[in-house]
């Protein structure tokens, strides 16, 4: 029997991720990668952790770190969350958090609880490709989300009625954002708030790259914005989600959610449908971690990937053609290369690989796979020499194509 015959039609919009393919590469020792969203494993906190695992498997601990877990996360790590929140300007406490196999299984979920087929999702033109890979199989159609365009927002809910739906949320990463690098500034936060109050839909923040700051002074976040707006976080339309994969293990795959009760406590309804709870083992390690040495961890993390950061772009700015522009973030993984349209990035992504350097091709974070003069490079992943080699070949390559 040919079992794809009878595949959901949800499965048609599902598709494999090109960032995943190209992680590949990874295993090539000749080729420079530019293409993942990879922290550097020679600054994970290796030692930590070892303490952290040995420690949660001794004694009494170890009972509990090998059964089964409530489904809302491992209290303590829910605490230390709840606390770290606070220093954002996010008053909250372990009720408001649910913990999940990464920020990434949390936007599947968000996705499932708002959105039928044909409901309108407002995303960013470029956004991540992972949340567009968590939305797409239930559904939706997409709309453009710029809080600095003047684009009426009855025209944006008039354009979700036409296609069969409502504006269900509006999925920003206002930090440092996957794929530009770029940072929203606060009109432009409270913007978005004041579009998702006029159609009253959700706000997803996805903060995955917030405290990888290298440079000017942190902006509150939309839900501690919502927060002081509403009074109360029990009053917010906001969802928060963070992650510890950017900061201190992407393996152990923990990533939390925060927002009012009803919609946690939907969430958690969720989980215990997908897969019951988050590796307990995993909580507890990440808990202990985070709790000894998150802050200095930060620390070190700011200081090397803002070295790399400020490489790429010195390198970009003294190889790359005319007509060659990119973004210059202030924190976060990631640049953005645009040329004129010209040329496909796929066809230079070719020619790249023969050059031995890699990158990820634009029309990837474009809903519609548009912008095909565009790029994504990562650089938290190599050291300075090895940027500078791998952005003149790139460099090489685009020069040669224009």
């Amino acid at each position: 029997m040919n079992l794809q015959s009878i595949f959901a039609s949800r499965i048609s919009g599902m598709k494999a991720s090109e960032i995943r393919e190209l992680l590949k590469l990874l295993d090539q020792p000749d080729i420079i990668s530019f293409a993942g969203g990879i922290p550097d494993p020679a600054l994970f906190p290796q030692e930590a952790f070892q303490d952290a695992m040995q420690a949660a498997l001794t004694g009494a601990t170890g009972r509990v770190a090998l059964q089964y877990a409530p489904s809302e996360g491992y209290l303590p790590l829910r605490q230390w969350i709840a606390d770290h929140m606070g220093t954002l300007g996010i008053p909250c406490d372990a009720d408001n958090i649910l913990i999940t196999a990464g920020s990434q299984q949390a936007l599947d979920y968000l996705g499932k609880m708002f959105l039928n087929k044909g409901d309108t999702a407002l995303v960013g033109w470029p956004t991540y490709l992972g949340a567009l890979g968590a939305f797409n199989a239930y559904q939706p159609r997409y709309d453009r989300l710029d809080p600095s365009a003047n684009r009426p927002v009855t025209d944006i809910m008039a354009d979700a009625a036409a296609g069969g739906g409502t504006v269900k949320f509006a999925y920003v990463s206002p930090d440092f954002a996957n794929p530009t690098g770029v940072t929203l500034n606060a009109v432009q936060r409270g913007a978005i708030l004041d579009m998702a109050a006029q159609m009253d839909c959700a706000v997803i923040e996805d903060a995955a790259y917030q405290s990888l700051r290298y440079r000017g002074d942190d902006i509150p976040p939309l839900l501690a914005m919502d927060i002081e707006r509403s009074g109360g976080i029990e009053n917010t339309r906001t969802v928060y989600l963070g992650s510890f994969s950017k900061t201190l293990s992407p393996g152990l795959r923990v990533g939390w959610a925060v927002a009012a009760k009803p919609v946690i406590q939907q969430m958690v309804l969720l989980k215990q449908a997908g897969d019951l709870q988050t590796a307990t083992l995993n909580q507890i390690a990440i808990a202990d971690v985070a709790r000894r040495v998150f802050d200095p961890h930060i620390r070190v993390l700011r200081e090397a990937y803002g070295t790399r950061m400020q490489a790429m772009l010195a390198a970009l700015s003294r190889t790359m053609p005319e007509g060659v522009t990119w973004t210059d973030p202030d924190g976060g993984m990631f640049i953005w290369v645009t040329w004129p349209r010209a040329m496909d990035a796929k066809v230079v992504l070719q020619n790249a690989l023969a050059a031995k350097v890699a990158f990820v091709p634009g029309q990837a974070f474009f809903a519609d796979g548009s912008n095909e003069n565009s790029l994504r490079l990562n650089f938290s992943l190599a050291i300075e020499d090895t940027i500078n080699t791998g952005i003149e070949r790139l460099a090489g390559v685009i020069a040669d194509m224009m």
